[in-house]
């Protein structure tokens, strides 16, 4: 089971911080620094998966990451999940994030957090995997985007008919 997915960027400013399992703010703090303090000291040469000990509540959990331009993708999953798979996943969310921003950077992050929180429940809900098929998950946004343009029609539709 994944327990969360943590994007920061070169200098530790978390991007995106979804866990799947409570922790107290100061808790998820920790974890964040702690965290980019082991990923961002490793080399890019160096596997991208290690074991997170103590850090998310002991040592049945590990660390998967992928190191994209100025951002880090991070999963930290139970034992239990594949490191290859979970690499894939990461592969995936970058690839749906890279198609829906037209190469996506860390500002799309930033001001598109709703969009990026949408793909990501796309792909990853209550930790569980919901699905790895890039075209499904495409569509499934498209169809979101087009009740959002719908909805802000009808509202200045009827705001409009108010108005009159």
């Amino acid at each position: 089971m994944i327990r969360a997915i943590l994007v920061f960027n070169h200098k530790g400013k978390p991007r995106l911080t979804k866990f799947y399992e409570h922790y107290a703010e100061d808790e998820q703090q920790l974890i964040i620094r702690e965290t980019f303090q082991l990923v961002s000291s490793r080399d890019d040469r160096i596997c991208n998966f290690l074991h997170a000990g103590i850090l998310v509540g002991g040592s049945d959990f590990k660390l998967i990451y992928r190191h994209y331009a100025t951002l880090y993708f991070v999963i930290c999953a139970d034992t239990a999940e594949s490191e290859l798979g979970i690499l894939d996943l990461i592969q995936i969310f970058v690839e749906a994030l890279d198609k829906c921003f037209d190469t996506v950077c860390e500002l799309d992050l930033i001001f598109n957090t709703d969009k990026v929180h949408s793909i990501l429940n796309e792909i990853v809900m209550g930790g569980l995997v919901l699905e790895t098929n890039l075209q499904e998950i495409l569509h499934r946004i498209d169809e979101q985007t087009k009740l959002e343009k719908q909805m802000v029609r009808s509202f200045i539709d009827t705001e409009s008919m108010i108005a009159i």
